[in-house]
């Protein structure tokens, strides 16, 4: 991992397992990642562009979810994966999660012929701005700029408007980002404001109703500056399926106490992590040059240590052994 100043300069640099030899970092395309998952599914379990129009429950405690193509679909089931806009956590009685203070830019720079960079992971840090990119695969590198900003702003889809202004805020910057923004294909460059939702104890709903249940930022949206929003997500599919692999056979009327049970599971480490995730952004993103001065030549060179920082990723779990039947569920994700 290599730490810069907006200039350039080099504020530090060390190998994870030289700071604490437990740790390991491995940057995946997300792409790649969810492609791999549903190629262990059975054929024809992932249905695309099922964007969900309305859920509601029948008498006889099945889920109906109706698709705005008018398809509806009949679930014994239904785990909600479908992200901060989830309209089955407004269903369950969520509010809409909190724009936080700040906005990202972030793509996926192509190197047809093999990208130049290091396995190492780089930050760049400015006043109010700061930035990063690591190589995801030999020709691929991901990139991100984060950013003050009072509101959200208005949302832009025009990737050449969105190259125009990620580049300006980081305009004297290391060429090298540049260069990644510059050789980012249209279709994987996005801005989005970042959002989060507290799950205060008592008074935020249960992340269930009856037999729906809800997963990853479709629950706890958090923040990326931890870097553990899909981590997350993946606990919470571990966590969850040992608990309905239980209950499916001890009969249906055990699923909802299998829901309660994995809530009260992963309750306790994601809600402390969204407060530590949104924290560590507001003191990523000072403005202030003498503060930032201070992180500069003092706080990232001779004070940061990096297990500490880095111990929230420890998340140990047995092999998943026993498992449930796919036709028994519907899972809705984000189209």
């Amino acid at each position: 991992m290599a730490v810069k100043s907006e200039d350039g300069k080099e504020l530090r640099s060390f190998g994870f397992k030289d700071e604490d030899a437990s740790q390991e970092v491995r940057a995946v395309e997300r792409r790649i990642l969810l492609e791999t998952l549903a190629n262990q599914l059975p054929p024809e379990s992932v249905k695309f562009s099922s964007e969900l129009a309305k859920i509601k429950t029948s008498g006889n405690g099945v889920t109906i979810l109706e698709l705005v193509n008018g398809t509806q679909i009949y679930a014994n089931i239904v785990i909600g994966c479908d992200g901060i806009r989830s309209p089955i956590a407004k269903w369950i009685g969520f509010s809409v999660p909190k724009y936080v203070g700040h906005c990202a830019y972030r793509g996926l720079g192509y190197y047809p012929n093999g990208q130049p960079f290091e396995p190492k992971l780089n930050y760049i840090y400015g006043r109010g701005v700061r930035a990063g990119y690591v190589p995801v695969s030999p020709t691929k590198v991901y990139w991100f700029i984060c950013y003050n900003n009072p509101t959200p702003g208005p949302k832009i889809t025009d990737p050449v408007a969105l190259k125009k202004q990620a580049k300006d805020l980081v305009r004297n910057w290391p060429a090298e980002l540049l260069n990644n923004i510059d050789l980012t294909p249209d279709d994987t460059i996005m801005r989005t404001p970042l959002v989060d939702r507290w799950l205060w104890p008592a008074t935020s709903p249960p992340a269930s109703r009856g037999k729906v249940v809800l997963v990853g930022d479709a629950w706890h949206p958090m923040t990326p500056n931890l870097g553990q929003g899909a981590c997350c997500a993946l606990e919470d599919a571990v966590v969850l399926a040992k608990k309905l692999a239980n209950s499916t056979k001890s009969g249906p009327a055990f699923v909802e106490e299998a829901f309660r049970s994995y809530e009260s599971e992963r309750w306790p480490r994601i809600f402390p992590m969204t407060i530590r995730a949104n924290l560590v952004g507001s003191l990523l993103q000072w403005e202030n040059p003498i503060v930032c001065s201070v992180r500069n030549n003092i706080v990232l060179p001779k004070l940061v240590r990096l297990g500490p920082i880095l111990e929230h990723t420890n998340f140990e779990c047995e092999p998943l052994t026993q498992g449930i039947k796919v036709q028994d569920l519907h899972i809705h994700q984000s189209s």
